[in-house]
């Protein structure tokens, strides 16, 4: 079976850092990327002999020369620089290492000769200082996701940069370029990307639509995405720090491919955000997981899509109330608003520790909680 259109050499690099970093099942791997185990062997053989360039169609000649003289050397440094304006000497030189490029010089060295060839100004470095964050221990564990500010487009519009980032590996799972920020729009763009890399634990987004209002009331998209067995939660208001991977994803974003390029239309738009995330997910070097290009880190979910949703049960014995036309339930003669968008599915009611405490829960989330002692 051929590879699906997607940028081919993209597809074969992924499903290569994958198949190579974390040993998973590679038939799991062809199912998820439409190919043979024939297929998938032969390219694995392939990159194992020529490394990056074994991906190529047509035959390329050995990665093998002979050793560099300082100059030629300078020119490969500079050659990276001019293909990645925003890598520093560590990134370049982790790149050069994982080229398998000999010899390769110091980071220190390589920052020098950008300095001497006018590449980096003097004080750049002080702008990246690389911050100790938490992360989750795992792929799929947790993904962020928000909307890149917007910019207007020469033929007329906007685009809004969706971006979804692994939490843990900082694999940018999804970049889609989209004229607005409505469910219908995001729905679509986020359902691909969870046929190509399974389903997160869990999500968290800002408390903008259409993923939330204000963090307390829920959205037909947040519902959807709990029905999937996804756990959602938004970040504190004015609080972006919250979802800071995402964050600093959308800084280099903007300095890469953002502040340096008019685009025409939301097509144009995506060309670039495609390729760009390629560079990013599988080449550039990231300082905060150890200078590794974040596709080495990351995996797929075992956590597949499903085909349609399954109706809602509790189990026997569930406290099950339905959710009626303006939001409300009723229990023990009392009116209870939960939101409007769980109009018509049923909730379920268990008891907590605390007393005269009730939480509510929407399929596996608990979305509320009502105290049976107030008046």
């Amino acid at each position: 079976m051929p590879w699906k259109e997607c940028s081919t050499m993209s597809l074969r690099r992924e499903f290569i850092t994958f198949a190579l970093s974390h040993k998973p099942s590679i038939r799991v791997l062809c199912r998820l990327y439409g190919i043979s185990p024939k297929t998938a062997y032969k390219w694995i053989a392939r990159y194992r002999e020529h490394g990056d360039s074994g991906l190529q169609d047509l035959s390329r000649r050995p990665r093998s020369s002979p050793r560099r003289t300082a100059p030629e050397l300078e020119t490969a440094v500079l050659a990276v620089r001019d293909r990645h304006p925003t890598w520093g000497g560590r990134k370049i030189q982790a790149y050069l290492l994982a080229q398998h490029q000999d010899p390769v010089p110091a980071a220190a060295t390589i920052s020098k000769i950008l300095k001497r060839h006018g590449r980096i100004h003097p004080d750049e470095a002080a702008k990246h200082r690389a911050w100790k964050r938490f992360e989750h221990e795992a792929p799929n564990a947790l993904w962020q996701m928000d909307f890149k500010g917007d910019f207007p487009l020469h033929a007329g519009g906007r685009c809004y940069p969706l971006t979804v980032l692994d939490d843990h590996s900082r694999f940018a799972v999804g970049l889609r370029a989209c004229g607005n920020q409505r469910a219908e729009t995001v729905q679509p763009a986020l359902t691909e990307v969870f046929e190509r890399y399974g389903l997160p634990e869990s999500m968290i987004m800002d408390n903008g639509s259409p993923w939330g209002v204000g963090g307390h009331s829920l959205t037909q998209f947040s519902l959807w995405l709990i029905r999937l067995g996804i756990t959602v939660s938004f970040s504190r208001p004015y609080h972006p720090q919250t979802l800071g991977k995402d964050e600093r994803f959308h800084r280099t974003l903007n300095e890469d491919v953002l502040r340096s390029q008019l685009f025409e239309d939301l097509n144009h738009c995506q060309r670039h955000f495609d390729d760009w995330r390629e560079i990013y997910n599988l080449l550039r070097p990231h300082e905060a997981i150890g200078m590794k290009p974040p596709g080495m880190r990351y995996r797929p979910s075992t956590r597949t899509l499903p085909e349609r949703l399954e109706p809602i049960q509790y189990g026997p014995g569930a406290i099950v109330r339905k959710v009626q036309d303006k939001g409300e339930i009723y229990y023990q003669g009392r009116v209870y608003v939960l939101g409007r968008a769980l109009r018509g599915f049923p909730v379920c009611l268990r008891h907590c520790d605390l007393d005269g405490m009730i939480n509510v829960y929407f399929c596996h989330q608990q979305i509320a909680q009502i105290d049976l002692t107030t008046p």
